[in-house]
């Protein structure tokens, strides 16, 4: 347990059974009335926001969240193993888990999982990868109606939107968080 007043960026509230991260908080003292906390909290697992006030002193449930950085070893059915690289401990993520994470991961690759009593919340990756494109269709000159890009299919099974002159072959750096293309990799 902990009161308002120490909350802080980052940390992990237990609400009502669910898990809520404190993105923003406020302490507030008006001139009259009693101070408060005003707060933005994201659910962990749905990504929601809202908007929580808090009186001052409150007393709040906090969760141990552990971000452990971990291998990510094969997919066994529908869930994804990783490795702890200190303790060798493999964890099962279901896929609902990992989300659009499993569009950037190849094996051997290193990822920050974070655990709640034995339980993985969300798997966070580097903001950028290097991937291999697997198939893309020859850009034709002078097609500039698209915007000069075309879909092209990364190693992992993605589609991505690249530029007219990448071929199949090329290893490109991708944003993991949006999917953008953004730039080639020189060997």
């Amino acid at each position: 347990m902990a009161t308002t007043n120490d909350l802080k960026n980052g940390l992990v509230l237990n609400l009502d059974g669910q898990l809520w991260t404190v993105v923003e908080f406020q302490h507030v003292k008006p001139g009259k009335g009693g101070a408060f906390v005003r707060t933005t909290l994201k659910n962990v697992l749905s990504g929601k926001v809202v908007d929580k006030t808090f009186n001052a002193g409150t007393k709040v449930e906090t969760a141990t969240v552990d971000k452990r950085a971990m291998t990510y070893l094969y997919k066994e059915g529908t869930d994804f193993v990783f490795m702890d690289g200190e303790t060798y401990e493999q964890l099962h993520v279901p896929a609902e888990t990992v989300g659009d994470a499993a569009n950037y991961l190849l094996d051997n690759a290193e990822a920050v999982v974070a655990v709640h009593e034995g339980v993985a919340l969300y798997i966070e990756l580097p903001t950028s990868v290097e991937l291999v494109i697997s198939h893309t269709d020859p850009g034709l000159q002078g097609d500039r109606s698209t915007g000069g890009t075309k879909p092209a299919t990364l190693e992992t099974g993605a589609e991505i939107q690249v530029p007219l002159f990448v071929s199949t072959g090329e290893k490109v750096k991708v944003d993991t968080r949006d999917g953008r293309y953004l730039g080639r990799v020189n060997s």
